[in-house]
C-alpha cells in the first residue's frame, strides 16, 4: 500500500476584488436559495442546475488565448441560449484583466463555496502570468447569486511553471465533513493543495491550507471528487503516471476525513502490474445504485509499452472501479473498449474511447449512466452513452451519438473533436440528466457545443440544438469552445 505524509500549511494569500457583472432576469422569490442547496451547479437559485463551458484558446479584447467561460442557465425546459452569461478577465468584478495565453477556463468546477445557497463557479487560468513567475497559473471564484454570476475573487496563485488551474488539476467537495465545500488543486505537479471551506468574499479560506506531499516524482493527470466510501465524506480520485515514465499510468485516491485527506492509495486490480492500469480521464459517480461513488477512468491514449498488459487497449478503453465500504476496490473493476458486446462501433487505433467521462442518470432508473467521448470515431468524433446496473456499466442498450447521427444539427468533418468533453445535466429537474457535448475543433478550432435531450428511454437527439460564439458574442478564431465543463 502506498502511504504518503500529509503536511499542513498556513493559509493562502488572497487578492480582493470588487463585485459586479452582466446580469440575468431575476428569478421567482418562490425559488430562492434554499432550493438551490441540494445543487452544487445552480448558480441562481432557481432550483435548475446550470451548465458551465469553456473557451480557453479564445481572444479577448485582441488578446490570443486570453480564454472566457459562458454559462447556459437550466429552466423547465432545459439549458436556453437565451439565458447566458459570458465571463473572461475584462469582466466587470472578475480579478485580473485578459492578457495573450491566459487561458482562463483551462479548468472549471463548481460548488457553493460561501454557503449562501447560491452555486459559485471556479476557474483555473493555467497560463496566467504573476509575481511568482511565468504560467505560474491562477485560480478565481464567481460568486452565484439571484441574477446569476457576479463579481469575483481570487483563491490562490501557483508557483512559476506551475499551472496552477490547467485541466484536470481542480476540484471541489467537502473533504473534511464540516459542511463547507473545500477546493482542491494540484501544485509542483504532484502534490495537493487544499483550500478548507467555507470561503470569506474576499477568497480566503476560513480554516486555512493542508497541502498533502507526494514523496514520488508523480504526474497528476486529472482529479475528481466524491464519496468513493459512502461514510457522509468527500474523497478524491486522481490519475497519474509516475514522473518521466508517462505511459505507467495508475488510479490513487485520498480519503477524506474530519481532520483533512489521509495520504493517497493506490487502487489495485487483477492486472499482471498488481496495480489497475490508469489513464487520463476520469469521473465519478453512483454507477451501481449502492450510495456510494464508483470511479471511472478513460485511458484513450495507446501504443505505449504498458499496453502490453492493459486489456482492451486498442482504440481506448474505460475501466469502472466500485466504490466501496472499504474505498474503491480495482478487483471489481469493468473494462470496456468499442469491441466490448453491445457498445456501438470498431475498435480502431486512434479512435480515442474514454477521452471525455460523465456520469449521472439519463433514463430516470436511478443508476448512473455514463457518457463516454471518442473524438476519434467516425468523421468528427461521437459519444456513446453506456447504461448502468447493479453490476456497473454496461454495452446493452448502449448509444452513440455524432453529427452524422440523425437529428444531431451538423456534419462531423476530420479533427471537429465532437466527445472531447461530455457532462451529463438534468438542467430541467425532471430526474434525467441531458448530454452535453464539446467539440473543441469544430470550424478549425473555433469549438462548438451540442446538448441533447433525455427522455424514459435514455438520450434522443430529437429536439438538440448546438451553439457557438456567434450566439455567445464572442470571437470565434482558436476559442476551442467546448474543452471543458464545470462540473
Amino acid at each position: 500500500m502506498n502511504r504518503r505524509r500529509a503536511v499542513w500549511s498556513s493559509g493562502l494569500a488572497v487578492v480582493l476584488a470588487a463585485t459586479g457583472a452582466a446580469a440575468l432576469p431575476a428569478v421567482p422569490a418562490a425559488a430562492g436559495p434554499a432550493a438551490a442547496a441540494k445543487l452544487h451547479d445552480d448558480f441562481n437559485g432557481d432550483g435548475y442546475a446550470d451548465l458551465a463551458v469553456t473557451a480557453p484558446g479564445a481572444s479577448v479584447s485582441g488578446r490570443k488565448g486570453a480564454g472566457y467561460v459562458a454559462v447556459l442557465y437550466g429552466s423547465a425546459t432545459g439549458l436556453k441560449t437565451s439565458t447566458k452569461q459570458v465571463f473572461s478577465q475584462n469582466s466587470a468584478g472578475v480579478p485580473g484583466s485578459a492578457e495573450a495565453a491566459d487561458r482562463f477556463g483551462s479548468a472549471v468546477a463548481t460548488a457553493d463555496l460561501d454557503r449562501d445557497g447560491y452555486a459559485d463557479l471556479i476557474v483555473g487560468a493555467g497560463g496566467e502570468d504573476t509575481t511568482a513567475g511565468t504560467d505560474a497559473g491562477t485560480v478565481t471564484v464567481l460568486w452565484g447569486g439571484k441574477t446569476g454570476l457576479s463579481g469575483g475573487a481570487t483563491l490562490g496563485g501557483g508557483a512559476e511553471y506551475d499551472g496552477l488551474g490547467d485541466r484536470g488539476h481542480l476540484t471541489a467537495g467537502d473533504v473534511n465533513g464540516d459542511g463547507a465545500p473545500d477546493v482542491v488543486t494540484v501544485v509542483n505537479a504532484h502534490d495537493l493543495r487544499v483550500q478548507n471551506g467555507p470561503f470569506a468574499r474576499d477568497g480566503s479560506a476560513v480554516h486555512g491550507t493542508q497541502v498533502v506531499k507526494d514523496e514520488f516524482d508523480s504526474r497528476y493527470l486529472d482529479l475528481a471528487a466524491g464519496d468513493l466510501d459512502g461514510d457522509g465524506i468527500t474523497d478524491v480520485a486522481a490519475t497519474a503516471n509516475d514522473g518521466d515514465e508517462w505511459d505507467a499510468r495508475r488510479v490513487v485516491y485520498w480519503t477524506g476525513t474530519h481532520d483533512g485527506l489521509t495520504p493517497s492509495e493506490v487502487v489495485r486490480g487483477n492486472e499482471p502490474a498488481g496495480r489497475l492500469e490508469g489513464g487520463e480521464h476520469l469521473a465519478v459517480g453512483d454507477v451501481n445504485r449502492d450510495g456510494r461513488a464508483d470511479i471511472v477512468v478513460g485511458r484513450a491514449l495507446e501504443g505505449a509499452d504498458s499496453d502490453v498488459d492493459t486489456p482492451l487497449a486498442k482504440g481506448g478503453r474505460i475501466a469502472w472501479i466500485p466504490g466501496t465500504a472499504n474505498g474503491p476496490d480495482g478487483t471489481q473493476a469493468v473494462v470496456m473498449n468499442l469491441d466490448t458486446a453491445g457498445v456501438p462501433g470498431t475498435a480502431k487505433p486512434g479512435s480515442g474511447f474514454g477521452t471525455g467521462l460523465s456520469v449521472a442518470d439519463v433514463d430516470g432508473d436511478h443508476y448512473g449512466d455514463v457518457a463516454v467521448g471518442a473524438p476519434g470515431v467516425s468523421t468528427g468524433g461521437q459519444v456513446i452513452v453506456l447504461r448502468g446496473t447493479a453490476k456497473g456499466p454496461t454495452g446493452t442498450g448502449a448509444k452513440a451519438f455524432g453529427q452524422d447521427t440523425a437529428g444531431v444539427p451538423g456534419a462531423g468533418e476530420p479533427g471537429d473533436a465532437f466527445g472531447a468533453a461530455v457532462r451529463l445535466v438534468d438542467a430541467n429537474r425532471d430526474g434525467r440528466a441531458e448530454l452535453a457535448v464539446g467539440a473543441p475543433g469544430e470550424n478549425t478550432g473555433a469549438g462548438s457545443v451540442w446538448v441533447l435531450r433525455a427522455t424514459a428511454s435514455g438520450i434522443t437527439p430529437s429536439g438538440s440544438f448546438t451553439f457557438a460564439s456567434g450566439t455567445l458574442g464572442t470571437v470565434a478564431a482558436d476559442g476551442r469552445l467546448g474543452s471543458a465543463f464545470g462540473s
